[in-house]
C-alpha cells in the first residue's frame, strides 16, 4: 500500500502515517509518532503537508488530534483534480505552438518560379496577385490551375494582359510607368502567405517570402484600395479626370517630391 500512496504524491513517511490514522482514528500527534517510529517533529510537518493535501484533518482538540480522510473520498478529488488539469493541459498544449513569423529570399528564376507555383497550389480559400502585365506569364498556369479547383483568384493588372482568369482587375498606366526600372509584383494566398518581388532586366530575380502580420496587412489593404479605386473609376470616371487630371495628376503631384 506505501507504494500505490506514493503514486498519489505521497511521501514514504506521509504514506505510513496514512496508514496509520487509517486503521486508527484520533490520534494526537505524540501518538502518531509512537506509531511510526519516527520524530515527532518530523511526523507534525508531515501532518500538516497532509492536512495541506487534503489526506488528513484534524480535530481541535487538547492536544490536536488528526484523522484519516476516507480514501473513497480521495480518490474522488483526485480524479475530479486531475481531469481539470488534463482538461486545460489539452486546451492550452493541443495546438502545436506558433512558429515566429519569418522571411525567406528566393533568387532566381527557377527558385521564383517554384516558389510562386507552391504557395499557389497550397492556397484553400483566396489568392490575390497584383504584377505587371508583361509578367503575367510567370503566373498565369498555375493560377488558372487554382481557379479550376475553386479557389478565388484575383488578378489585379498594371497594364492591359490579355488572361482567361475570371476575375481580372487592370490599371491603366501613365507615361511615367515607363521609366520604372522595377516591377514588383506580389502574392497573397489565403491571407496568410505572401510572397513580394520584382522583374526587370537590370534586376537579380529575388523575393521575399513571408507570414508576418505586417506584411499580410499592407498587402491586404493594397487589395482593398485596388478594389474600391476601380469601382470608383467604373462609376465616376469621366467626373474624376475632369476635377483631377488624367491618373489623377492634381493629387499626386504635391507629394512626388516627397519619395524622390
Amino acid at each position: 500500500m506505501i507504494e500505490q500512496l506514493r503514486s498519489l504524491g505521497l511521501s514514504d513517511l506521509e504514506a505510513r502515517i496514512y496508514l496509520v490514522l487509517h486503521e486508527e482514528p484520533h490520534l494526537s500527534g505524540y501518538e502518531v509518532a509512537k506509531r511510526v517510529s519516527v520524530s515527532r517533529t518530523n511526523v507534525y510537518a508531515a501532518l500538516r503537508v497532509l492536512t495541506d493535501k487534503g489526506f488528513c484533518r484534524s480535530i481541535e482538540a487538547d492536544p490536536v488530534l488528526y484523522d484519516a480522510v476516507p480514501i473513497g473520498e480521495l480518490i474522488r478529488m483526485l480524479k475530479s483534480q486531475f481531469e481539470q488539469t488534463a482538461k486545460a493541459l489539452v486546451e492550452e498544449l493541443d495546438a502545436p505552438p506558433k512558429a515566429a513569423p519569418a522571411f525567406y529570399t528566393w533568387k532566381g528564376e527557377q527558385a521564383l518560379q517554384t516558389a510562386i507555383r507552391r504557395l499557389i497550389a497550397n492556397a484553400d480559400r483566396s489568392i490575390v496577385v497584383d504584377i505587371w502585365s508583361e509578367d503575367v506569364h510567370w503566373v498565369e498556369e498555375a493560377l488558372m490551375e487554382a481557379q479550376q479547383r475553386g479557389i478565388n483568384v484575383i488578378l489585379i493588372t498594371i497594364g492591359e494582359a490579355g488572361t482567361r482568369l475570371s476575375n481580372v482587375i487592370v490599371h491603366q498606366r501613365s507615361e511615367e510607368w515607363a521609366q520604372v526600372i522595377s516591377r514588383k509584383f506580389s502574392v497573397l494566398c489565403d491571407g496568410r502567405a505572401a510572397l513580394i518581388g520584382s522583374f526587370g532586366k537590370s534586376l537579380k530575380l529575388s523575393a521575399l517570402e513571408t507570414d508576418h502580420p505586417s506584411v499580410i496587412e499592407l498587402l491586404n489593404n493594397a487589395f482593398f484600395h485596388d478594389v474600391i479605386a476601380d469601382r470608383i473609376e467604373q462609376d465616376f470616371g469621366r467626373e474624376l479626370e475632369e476635377k483631377y487630371g488624367r491618373h489623377y495628376e492634381r493629387i499626386i503631384d504635391p507629394y512626388r517630391g516627397m519619395l524622390e
